[in-house]
Parts: C-alpha cells; sequence; structure tokens
C-alpha cells in the first residue's frame, strides 16, 4: 500500500537555484562530446528570473515569458573571441522554468534540458532538428510524457 499523497508531497519544497544548476550541469555533461568541446568558456547562470533590462530587450509582457536566454557571440555569427568580451553564456530562470514545468507533462530535468540545449543552440546557429537532435542524443530514454 502506497503513502497518500499528501503525504509524500507534504514536506517536498520546490526545487532551489542550486538544485537546477545541478540538473543544468548534469544535462550539458550529457551533451555529446563533440558538442561539449565546441561551447569551451560557456558559462551557465540560473537565476529566478531575467532582470528588468532582459525583459524588455526581449519583448516580454511577464516576468514568466522567458525559459532561458543565450548572450554572447555565437559561432553562426563570427566564433572568434575578441579582447575584453564578455563570455559566453546561457542563463536559465528557475522560476518561470517551475512555472511551466507545472503545467506540463514532462519532467523537470527534460524540461531543463531542452532549454539548454535550445539556448546553446543559438550559439552555433541551430534548427529545430539540430537541436532535437542533440536532445535525444543526451538522454535517449528522457522523452516527455505524454
Amino acid at each position: 500500500m502506497s503513502a497518500p499523497a499528501e503525504t509524500i508531497w507534504a514536506g517536498t519544497k520546490a526545487p532551489s537555484l542550486a538544485e537546477i544548476e545541478a540538473l543544468a550541469d548534469a544535462a550539458f555533461a550529457a551533451l555529446p562530446e563533440e558538442f561539449r568541446t565546441l561551447c569551451v568558456g560557456l558559462r551557465i547562470h540560473v537565476d529566478d528570473f531575467p532582470d528588468e533590462e532582459t525583459l524588455t530587450e526581449m519583448g516580454c509582457e511577464s516576468e514568466f515569458d522567458l525559459l532561458g536566454l543565450f548572450r554572447g557571440v555565437g559561432l553562426a555569427q563570427s566564433g572568434e573571441v575578441v579582447s575584453g568580451q564578455m563570455p559566453n553564456a546561457v542563463w536559465l530562470y528557475r522560476r518561470p522554468l517551475l512555472d511551466y514545468w507545472a503545467e506540463h507533462n514532462e519532467t523537470l530535468g527534460h524540461l531543463v534540458t531542452h532549454v539548454l540545449v535550445h539556448e546553446i543552440g543559438h550559439h552555433f546557429g541551430l534548427s529545430d532538428d539540430d537541436m532535437a537532435g542533440i536532445e535525444a542524443a543526451a538522454d535517449p530514454l528522457e522523452t516527455p510524457q505524454a
């Protein structure tokens, strides 16, 4: 006999920034090696929400509209690092990710992997099909639940 749902969830908290970062680090480590080697120097940041400047720049109506963001110079643009240039980085936004997760039928790990691959994909100028292939290679057993 399993425990009642209220008992199972009574002590559960939303994942912290550090826990989302750990999911992102694990997702990145699971990406194909040839993909990761092209991401040398890429930094992954996790914040609760995007800042006001980012929300304005991206035309967001709500702080929940943006799950992640790539900042930097993508390989598709120039690929060459310029002196004084900030390192390429991906931001993942915890609260919008958790909000999206609560409304959809997929695991949090899958969602973090999807957003991370999508944002890194901007670095490479990849198509949605390319990104889906990389995502599948990262964890072929992790699929959205129907």
